[in-house]
């Protein structure tokens, strides 16, 4: 499956199929949550939620490539995150994008 950010694949003739998304809640558990809490009275990077991210951006763009898959789709364009914050510490990441079919291939 090809991702891309564009909404077009050089040398590619595209047929849109449909909008696909997948999307994720993450949370750290609360040991975790505490340790970061008290990262931010000196400041710095916070890996553990950095980690939760990531995660959460993996699972959310695999849930869209299978529904991109289940249409039979070769690719999706214009491939777009978003996250917000769901409760302290908890955060909902979409992934979504057009499915596309290759024409002529």
């Amino acid at each position: 499956m090809i991702l891309v950010t564009t909404e077009t694949i050089s040398g590619k003739t595209l047929e849109t199929l449909s909008l696909v998304k997948g999307s994720t809640v993450q949370t750290k558990n609360i040991g975790k949550d505490i340790g970061q809490s008290f990262k931010t009275l000196v400041g710095g990077e916070l890996k553990a939620y950095n980690q939760m991210m990531n995660e959460a951006r993996a699972l959310a763009t695999k849930r869209m490539v299978e529904e991109a898959e289940a249409l039979g789709a070769d690719a999706i364009v214009c491939v777009r995150y978003a996250s917000s914050a769901i409760m302290q510490g908890a955060a909902e990441v979409i992934a979504y994008g057009t499915a596309v079919k290759f024409v002529g291939d």
